[in-house]
């Protein structure tokens, strides 16, 4: 039967990577969806407090980031197990990732809670913006340890196939999310908290909802007792390492890039309030939009690890042009809606007319870089996929660290284009990096069709 047949669950065309990627898109959608209701009921409630809970996400984006990088083992082993016809095993590879989960969650929680906030006052902000952003840090540190729990459980769902019930998880979060911020946000309430840090709590409380969602719909599969999810893992260190191997080398290339935009932030944060606060509606829409890239890359990586795992190499290459073509198509149809309806989404961020119209010419500019870092992080999930682990980290650090970090200064500060300027070096960094990662992709997959007619 389909269902009891991981290689045919999924088959390797169009069809197969939409009724896969369909589900983690708008599962994805759901992580950034908690994102954007934080910031439109907080910039409504208050342009400062928005600045406060924007720097305050910035370190932890960095964390939770990096952290959810070490995790990717999970889902690479599961789908290269899955290809090797070794199904049986991924019940192991799920509960050596929630133990991983688990310790890596409560070293992230302790590191981001004490030390986030004196970095911050460090780093030549306004006083008044380090304080404001701290405590919002520190109870954003607490939920670490329940989101990342949780997606090692979506993470294996995924390789499985079976992205919706981590979609249904994801969205039920959301609502517990949304409910709380209408509630918390405002004040008044029975907790006499109010703006940035009252949303962190909202985002405390849906994190730990998401994990029990996720768990109870883990238990609720049939399959997943057979395979080994509720009984204790055989030891093997060899398994446990390799997993271990291919989260350091996604963890270096996600933190990378995580950290230089929250540098970006820092830098707007030099240009002062109004600045950081526009900055915090392009960044949360463009994080927004890349979750449809980046959903399009997890289904092209579970379908290249399959691939690869069975050692297809034309499926390897199949898998990664149907992510290439899906992902150039709903990247250039999201940048039309963009183009036409920058005011109107600039506006439905924050009241305050300065912030509105700084955000607006600067969401029409960011449509540059929507279509360009869509294709590059299908690229490196490919290449991920495929064992090639360290060349994205590489490709990312030279993009974002040597070359747009260095421009954003330079075109933001020193050139006086203001929050325009970070645009412009995302959009450089954007272009390099979808270069980069696509030439690696094709001169890998030259050597690979090469190598059996060399022998």
């Amino acid at each position: 039967m389909a269902g009891e047949n991981p290689q045919t669950d999924l088959p390797l065309s169009f069809a197969g990577l939409l009724r896969l990627a369909t589900p983690v898109v708008v599962s994805r959608l759901g992580i950034m969806a908690m994102g954007l209701v934080d910031a439109v009921v907080v910039g409504q409630y208050s342009s400062t407090e928005l600045g406060y809970q924007a720097l305050g996400w910035a370190p932890t984006g960095v964390v939770i980031t990096a952290a959810v990088g070490l995790l990717s083992g999970v889902q690479v082993m599961t789908s290269q197990a899955i290809g090797d016809g070794r199904v049986a095993e991924t019940g192991a590879i799920l509960r050596r990732g929630c133990a991983y989960a688990f310790w890596i969650g409560i070293a992230a929680a302790i590191i981001l809670a004490g030390l986030g906030g004196p970095v911050m006052h460090h780093l030549g902000l306004d006083p008044a913006l380090s304080d404001g952003a701290t405590p919002v840090l520190q109870v954003l540190a607490l939920s670490l340890l329940p989101i990342l729990i949780a997606d090692a459980g979506v993470f294996w769902l995924e390789a499985h196939g079976r992205a919706v019930p981590g979609m249904i998880a994801m969205w039920g979060a959301n609502v517990v999310n949304l409910l709380l911020n209408l509630w918390l946000v405002p004040g008044g309430n029975v907790f006499a908290t109010s703006g940035a840090v009252a949303s962190g709590w909202a985002t405390f409380v849906s994190r730990v909802a998401l994990l029990v969602f996720v768990w109870a719909l883990i238990a609720r599969w049939p399959q997943a007792r057979a395979l080994g999810v509720f009984t204790r893992a055989p030891r093997d260190p060899v398994a446990a390492a390799e997993m271990r191997r291919v989260g350091y080398g996604a963890s270096v290339s996600y933190t990378v890039e995580a950290g230089s935009f929250a540098a970006m932030s820092i830098i707007a944060g030099w240009l002062g309030a109004l600045a950081v606060a526009s900055w915090a509606i392009v960044l949360n829409l463009a994080a927004l939009i890349f979750m449809v890239p980046l959903g399009l890359s997890t289904a092209t990586s579970v379908f290249v690890g399959r691939a690869h795992g069975a050692g297809d190499a034309a499926g390897v290459r199949r898998a990664a042009a149907l992510g290439f073509r899906a992902s150039l198509v709903m990247t250039l149809l999201i940048c039309g809606g963009v183009a036409f309806g920058n005011h109107a989404l600039a506006a439905g961020y924050t009241a305050d007319r300065a912030v509105q119209a700084v955000a607006a010419a600067a969401l029409l500019l960011s449509c540059l870089f929507y279509v360009a870092d869509g294709l590059q992080v299908v690229a490196a999930q490919a290449l991920r996929a495929r064992g090639d682990i360290w060349m994205p980290t590489a490709t990312h650090f030279t993009s974002y660290i040597l070359i747009m970090m260095p421009a954003g200064y330079l075109f933001a500060v020193r050139l006086g284009l203001g929050v325009n300027g970070l645009v412009w070096a995302i959009i450089l960094a954007s272009l390099v990096s979808a270069a980069l990662l696509w030439g690696r992709f094709l001169w890998l997959d030259r050597v690979s069709s090469a190598a059996p007619r060399s022998g």
